[in-house]
């Protein structure tokens, strides 16, 4: 169905149902996104502050067949909160709904508004003694409307799931410009198709998000953290089982760091102390949180005795106060930015079997240097068999030179995950970006029902059109 832009007629239709201030002239920054791969474009920005706004919003885009976007916090890499092509939308940004409505301690349940900055939320569950797990890289300006629908992973997923696994209940606004009042605090709820999981990554392409009940947890009463060295990815998932074997559920976070990664680092932000010098081949980072009568220092020493007598780590580094735990995590969390100081080639977001995590990044080397000799920095979320795999121009060389090869190497990397019985998009989600990736490794049984639910949901198209499904 052919849709139309949100041309001054439509904003003045619009105008005339919504208080004075919701609707807005577009911000270049509602049209950007981090990696610059897409440029956006908007008719009008609409800044709701409740969820019978959003109804009115939705309900008139749908009426005028206007397409809207779904705007969270811009921190998505996969092009999923801009529309660079097709009439000018309707740019919905959920920014002034970002309320903590209420909390819940003895329920272990928090309800927060969509566009509640990550940050705010795990401050507002601290205050009530309880922690809620979501934890990434953009949580000071990620908003959980965003998490939610791109089902947003982070470090913490080991222990506590991705996004969808931390929602029990959701407050949204269909394509019809119904609201669908689904703020369920219940764990036990059959009563039909799960409205909450269908929409839950999703991104934003069968309705909007406006509030969320989220599950939290006990603060651990000892958090421990270190980073042991691994002779390689093997070792790695043999201390990872070891680990868990000695520790269980405590086991928090277990990242695995390459030597390449922390050269980039030294490289980009040398201020940034690393625990190793010279760099070791491999390495991982390793939090426990334990409940209270158990000592997290104690149950790390005895992890790398144990590691050690097995031959699974020659040297290691324990947290001894809060500063040098996050100067730990610092380590983690800026490799990211320095990659991007580099310049890579062809990023990736994948994951695989964690026990065939070995032999994927054997094959994966041998496929990239196929293409070229180029430099590959593979760390990760380990645990949960989350790989960030990036691809870089050789020493002296800038990734503006190999832009012709970018789609070359995507396309080896993914086959080969493919093959391993991996995904393509392990937390980042499909947006713009990888929608021929999902028709190439989706399958038709896939792709035919998730067409029919959008069909279904959205029959005049009007919900992110090209995110996810390529809009035909």
């Amino acid at each position: 169905m052919s849709l139309n832009p949100a041309d001054p007629t439509f904003a003045a239709r619009l105008s005339a149902l919504l208080p004075e201030g919701v609707l807005r002239v577009p911000e270049p920054r509602y049209l950007e996104e981090p990696r610059g791969r897409f440029h956006g474009q908007a008719g009008v920005l609409a800044l709701p502050q409740n969820v019978e706004q959003v109804s009115i919003l939705i309900r008139e885009a749908n009426a005028a067949l206007v397409p809207v976007v779904p705007y969270g916090g811009g921190t998505g890499l996969v092009g999923g909160q801009v529309m660079p092509d097709g009439p000018a939308p309707l740019v919905l940004s959920l920014e002034r709904m970002a309320a903590v409505r209420s909390v819940y301690p003895q329920e272990n349940v928090l309800i927060a508004e969509a566009g509640a900055i990550l940050a705010d939320v795990q401050a507002a569950a601290r205050a009530a003694d309880r922690l809620f797990p979501l934890s990434l890289a953009a949580e000071g300006s990620a908003r959980i409307g965003g998490n939610l629908s791109t089902n947003a992973g982070g470090v913490g997923v080991l222990r506590y799931g991705n996004a969808r696994d931390l929602c029990l209940g959701l407050e949204a606004v269909l394509p019809s410009g119904q609201i669908w009042h689904g703020l369920s605090r219940l764990r036990k709820d059959n009563t039909g198709y799960d409205l909450k999981n269908l929409l839950v990554g999703a991104e934003g392409t069968l309705g909007v998000i406006t509030a969320a009940a989220l599950k939290l947890s006990p603060v651990p009463a000892q958090t421990g953290t270190a980073v042991f060295t691994v002779s390689d990815p093997q070792a790695a998932i043999a201390l990872l089982a070891l680990a868990r074997d000695q520790a269980g559920e405590a086991v928090s976070a277990f990242e695995l760091m390459h030597r390449q990664g922390l050269e980039f680092l030294a490289e980009a932000l040398p201020q940034v102390r690393q625990p190793f010098d010279p760099a070791p081949e491999w390495c991982v980072l390793i939090e426990l949180g334990l409940p209270r009568g158990l000592n997290a220092e104690e149950a790390l020493e005895e992890l790398f005795a144990a590691a050690h007598g097995a031959g699974l780590t020659a040297d290691g580094v324990i947290a001894q106060s809060e500063a040098q735990r996050q100067a730990l995590w610092s380590v983690r969390e800026h490799i990211p930015l320095a990659n991007k100081a580099i310049g890579s080639v062809s990023s990736h977001d994948i994951s695989v079997p964690v026990s065939e995590i070995p032999a994927f990044i054997d094959r994966g080397r041998e496929a990239v240097a196929g293409l070229g000799a180029f430099r590959i920095n593979c760390f990760g979320h380990l645990g949960d068999g989350n790989l960030h795999y990036n691809v870089f121009p050789p020493l002296g060389r800038r990734r503006e030179d190999f832009d012709g090869l970018r789609g070359a190497v995507a396309e080896a990397v993914h086959d080969l995950v493919h093959a391993f019985g991996g995904s393509f998009s392990a937390e980042h989600g499909v947006g713009r970006m990888k929608t021929g990736d999902l028709e190439r490794y989706g399958g038709p049984a896939k792709l035919a029902a998730m067409r029919a639910i959008k069909q279904a949901l959205d029959p005049n198209g009007i919900m992110n059109p090209g995110a996810v499904l390529r809009t035909v």
